[in-house]
């Protein structure tokens, strides 16, 4: 009997501590056929297009006190070759962090969403995809600082309901540029950042600020930034929203700034179709500041399922006399006029 009440008691105990931590296991999986025109017509299956396709790993355990540890390790996926997403000596170059959440908030160490690329990323509201203009007109938010290497992040707890705060610092940011070495008398991709979101009721918002120094080796005094604001109002029938992007450009003197406006429809509970316009000046090339795109988009995704979507995209950008952004990589001469559509299926488990 004695021995009957101690196996009980030790399976119990067992239970519970099972039940104090957790492993998760995610992913998205997202593949479309597009058609994709520059200065040459491409016809082909693509992955990520609506949903960057991933796999990843998250956790949490309770160690007491109200104190939490969690971790995320996260690969991109291009899965319509199987490839690694990243395509780099990295593997989880999606996410690759830990760290502990409380009462006075949550401290995270590791490679992680930048300040600004955290809302950029945000597909239900701006979007960093392929299609996106914050990803054609390669802003640091959507592109070159959309991750960063070496961070500290500081989650500050919720005080007001409905805003979300944080503080980033890192060590050697990293980008598609540039990767911070760390080193000693070096401060070459060192960089600083904050965002502040918020969302009750028909309104949200958000801010997000990014400073990185050094960002090319040889030039000690040359800094980088970058801003990024939005604001929307849910009319029920739909959600307007307005945005903002101004950087220092990636070449020259001038600074890249983006303008735009987009229109969220819930036709029904499972269709949403989506339609936006901005303008962005000064973008990678630009040799003068009345060069810009412009960038037109529309989506509708269909929800087959609490997890599967069917969908369909359209983009076409519209380059000012000095500038060839193309779209998913098909190049385009400078003023030329570049356009892509894709239909999909995207699920995440």
């Amino acid at each position: 009997m004695k021995k009957t009440l101690l196996a009980l008691a030790a399976l119990a105990a067992t239970s519970a501590a099972f039940a104090q931590s957790s492993v998760t296991l995610y992913g998205v999986v997202d593949v479309s056929v597009e058609r994709v025109k520059g200065d040459h017509q491409v016809n082909r299956v693509s992955s990520s297009n609506l949903a960057s396709s991933r796999l990843g790993f998250k956790g949490t355990e309770d160690i007491g006190g109200g104190l939490k540890a969690n971790f995320a390790l996260e690969t991109a996926v291009t899965a319509d070759t199987g490839e690694n997403g990243g395509k780099t000596a990295r593997f989880f170059d999606r996410a690759a962090w830990v760290g502990l959440a409380g009462g006075a908030g949550e401290i995270r160490l590791g490679r992680q969403d930048s300040s600004i690329g955290a809302l950029a990323g945000d597909t239900t509201i701006l979007g960093g995809q392929a299609y996106d203009d914050l990803k054609i007109v390669e802003t640091r938010a959507a592109h070159a600082y959309r991750r960063v290497d070496n961070a500290i992040t500081y989650i500050l707890p919720t005080v007001v309901q409905g805003v979300t705060a944080q503080l980033q610092y890192s060590t050697a940011a990293g980008s598609s540029g540039a990767v911070g070495s760390e080193a000693y008398a070096s401060n070459l991709g060192e960089s600083a950042g904050l965002s502040v979101k918020y969302a009750s009721g028909p309104i949200l918002a958000g801010l997000g600020y990014l400073n990185i120094k050094d960002t090319t080796a040889g030039a000690p005094d040359n800094r980088a930034n970058a801003t990024l604001v939005y604001g929307g109002y849910d009319l029920g029938m739909a959600k307007v929203i307005a945005y903002y992007d101004a950087e220092t450009a990636v070449t020259g003197t001038q600074r890249l700034s983006v303008l735009g406006v987009k229109a969220i429809v819930p036709v029904s509970a499972d269709l949403t179709v989506q339609a936006g316009i901005s303008k962005a000046k000064n973008v990678a090339g630009s040799t003068s500041s009345n060069d810009n795109a412009l960038t037109t988009a529309v989506k509708a995704v269909y929800k087959l399922s609490k997890r599967t979507s069917v969908y369909g995209l359209g983009t076409i950008v519209n380059n000012g006399d000095g500038v060839k952004m193309g779209i998913s990589g098909v190049s385009i001469s400078n003023g030329g006029t570049a356009g892509a559509i894709a239909a999909g299926v995207a699920h995440a488990f």
